[in-house]
């Protein structure tokens, strides 16, 4: 298997690699954004070992791209940030593991090849419809080439609606998938929560892309 390795710390980084290496994979060893950029474009890899803080950005911030791009490169996080919410970042930017340091290499040895053994299309699929993008792993929207932010409870409507594009979904199953059979809060949750997607996911040119069946419920159209 080839693997690259993104991390600033030029020992360190000749540590796994000579780790790897004598696990049997091939190894390529880069310290920046740009440098892993140009990597993944030249050549296939099967895993990225990635850093955090790097000299020129983020190491999030490349995962969630290369989510956002489609790929489904699988990627462990090795970062000396410990907090919880590091942690939780990490994984919705899209990592398939999270390894702090200081560590012991045979347990990032034991992840690599545990995740090595996943199959490749673990990950959920990305949905396409209407000119938006949901990617369900990295936990990301898009609407054309614009991020779209948005609440927990408005990801699951629109993820909602969006695996049942074309079909007309009503007022009750929402709340039943969405929030839950016990949901005793206001009535018209749903619509105010439809109504912020709608602003939110607005494309030039489109009369909006979930509709409404009167007296029913909502239609995500493709």
């Amino acid at each position: 298997m080839r693997l690259l390795v993104v991390e600033d710390d030029l020992a360190l980084g000749n540590v796994i690699r000579r780790g790897l290496a004598e696990e049997g994979h091939a190894v390529d060893l880069v310290g920046t954004v740009a440098q892993a950029e140009e990597a993944l474009f030249v050549d296939d890899h099967d895993l990225l070992v990635l850093d955090l803080g790097l000299p020129d950005g983020d190491g999030a911030e490349l995962c969630r791209r290369l989510r956002a791009e489609g790929s489904q490169l699988k990627v462990l996080m090795l970062t000396a940030r410990d907090d919880l919410s590091d942690k939780v970042g990490g994984l919705d930017a899209g990592a398939d593991d999270y390894l702090t340091k200081p560590f012991a290499f045979p347990e990032l040895a034991a992840r690599v090849r545990a995740l090595l053994r996943r199959p490749a299309d673990t990950r959920s699929p990305v949905m396409e419809a209407a000119g938006i993008r949901l990617d369900p792993a990295a936990h990301t929207v898009w609407a054309g080439q614009i991020a779209v932010p948005l609440t927990p409870k408005e990801f699951s409507l629109l993820h909602y609606l969006m695996a049942h594009t074309g079909d007309v979904v009503s007022r009750s199953i929402l709340l039943e998938h969405v929030w839950d059979a016990n949901y005793d809060g206001l009535s018209n949750v749903v619509d105010v929560h439809v109504a912020n997607l709608r602003r939110k996911l607005e494309l030039p040119g489109s009369d909006g892309v979930i509709e409404t069946v009167r007296g029913v419920g909502y239609r995500f159209n493709p």
